[in-house]
């Protein structure tokens, strides 16, 4: 998926496929969208539980 975003940015020039990219390439991300919730027991670094 990576790849083919990446393609897509360097055929069009879409900022909005670099943007994804860019997104995809963090270490880290879980590949979730910022609107959808963080299953439980991942990302908890403190034990404090996600953000409401």
């Amino acid at each position: 998926m990576r790849d083919f975003t990446w393609h897509v940015f360097t055929q069009t020039g879409d900022i909005e496929a670099y943007l994804l990219y860019k997104e995809m390439i963090q270490p880290g991300t879980a590949g979730l969208a910022p609107d959808q919730p963080v299953p439980e027991g991942e990302g908890e670094e403190d034990g404090a539980g996600a953000l409401s």
